[in-house]
């Protein structure tokens, strides 16, 4: 550790650790840390073996003393171990066990290393370059600067990569200086301003300048699947997995396929027909159902219409004001009722769905506004709504204030 400009600088060593092994280091200092997403305590080391989020990877995790680590960032020249403001009493300044999460670091080190076998084999194959990548806590997508690519295309790739994987080729490390960048043919231009660039190469398949940590060989990556691609910004974003990722998606996809399997009563190869089929059944179902319900809501507005009319017979001197309730109909099932009767009663409608506690209003004479109509008692008994003169609807939180309501109307 050394002091550069009043700022702590904190000597990395997450390159040479990669263990579960306790590592001895010293707590500096430990202040407050404010973002915009987080307020957390961040603690400065003299010497650090958790790699910092950044070229795309997910930093390590792991704890101090015990305290567990929620992210490590390099913020302003300076390496920074975020733990919650909860736990800044259990750390002081002083000696410290710093115990690294070894399966999160493998499994970022599988990704990265297979996002570079992915690069590499999508360049050489396609021409196709990587702008940019991103490791997220389940997949990771890498974009590149082709328009499209093919699901052949990509399925061959994949071929390609599982036969690099499976070769077992020697993933190298170096180090820029003491070893000449310019020697390299690198597939990116390297970074300016850096004292040290390290460099990985994997055997005849990639080599660029990466910070990142990665396995030692390809064979340590296990398996690669891409998972889909699809455009983005003009470019192809291509989202993959790779490591023990590829194992956990298997098993959760059998899992889900074996459901789905005994659900159908079909084998588990065959689901995807099954429910194409399942749901080709449902939509053939659907559309019988809606025409039923169609013939059902016609049938309820015409007894509506007779009703409404009938009234407006037996008194012509006063309006009609026809209020009925309907037990199991929802509010858009009265919504189409009330607009059929609309158009041959001029009576004024209003329709009451039990189940959901809402009402819809409909009126067709023409110098009758329904909301100066319904104004008093729907301001009375708390209602929330609103319309228009020949349109209003409306809910209430009870039954009684709605009942009441209703009974306002034609007292």
């Amino acid at each position: 550790m050394y002091l550069m400009e009043g700022k702590i600088k904190t000597k990395k060593l997450c390159y040479d650790h990669s263990t579960d092994t306790p590592f001895n280091a010293e707590i500096l200092e430990l202040r407050e840390y404010k973002s915009k997403n987080e307020d957390a305590i961040a603690v400065l080391l003299d010497k650090s073996i958790f790699y910092p989020e950044g070229g795309g990877q997910l930093s390590d995790l792991g704890s101090i003393n015990g305290v567990r680590l929620l992210n490590v960032i390099e913020h302003d020249d300076e390496m920074l171990h975020l733990i919650s403001t909860e736990d800044s009493g259990s750390l002081k300044p002083g000696s410290a066990e710093l115990l690294l999460d070894s399966r999160r670091r493998r499994d970022h080190s599988q990704l990265h290393t297979g996002q570079h076998i992915l690069s590499g084999t999508l360049f050489r194959m396609t021409g196709a370059r990587t702008v940019s990548m991103h490791m997220g806590e389940e997949t990771c997508t890498i974009d590149v600067d082709a328009k499209e690519l093919s699901i052949e295309t990509l399925n061959s790739v994949e071929d390609a990569i599982a036969d690099i994987i499976e070769e077992n080729r020697r993933v190298t490390l170096h180090l820029c200086p003491p070893e000449d960048i310019t020697t390299f043919p690198l597939r990116r231009v390297p970074p300016i301003g850096e004292e040290v660039i390290r460099v990985l190469e994997i055997e005849d398949c990639d080599i660029i300048a990466c910070c990142g940590t990665h396995v030692k060989s390809t064979a340590e990556v296990g398996m690669l699947r891409i998972l889909g691609a699809e455009k983005y910004k003009g470019m192809t974003r291509i989202t993959f997995i790779a490591g023990r990722r590829v194992l956990l998606d298997s098993r959760k996809l059998r899992e889900n396929a074996g459901i789905i399997s005994r659900a159908l009563s079909i084998p588990v190869m065959e689901i995807g027909k099954g429910v194409l089929e399942l749901i080709e059944k449902m939509n053939r179902g659907e559309k019988r159902l809606k025409a039923y319900e169609e013939r059902e809501t016609a049938e309820k507005a015409e007894a509506l219409i007779v009703k409404a009319n009938a009234a407006i017979a037996g008194d012509s001197k006063r309006p009609a004001i026809i209020i009925e309730y309907y037990p199991v109909e929802d509010s858009n099932t009265i919504l189409n009722i009330g607009k059929i009767a609309q158009k041959k009663t001029m009576a004024t409608l209003i329709l009451i769905s039990e189940t959901e506690l809402k009402f819809a209003g409909f009126a067709s004479e023409k110098d009758f506004d329904l909301r100066e109509f319904l104004k008093e008692a729907f301001e009375k008994h708390r209602g929330k709504g609103g319309g228009s003169p020949s349109f209003f609807q409306g809910s209430f939180d009870s039954r009684g204030a709605l009942d009441e309501f209703t009974r306002a109307l034609v007292n």
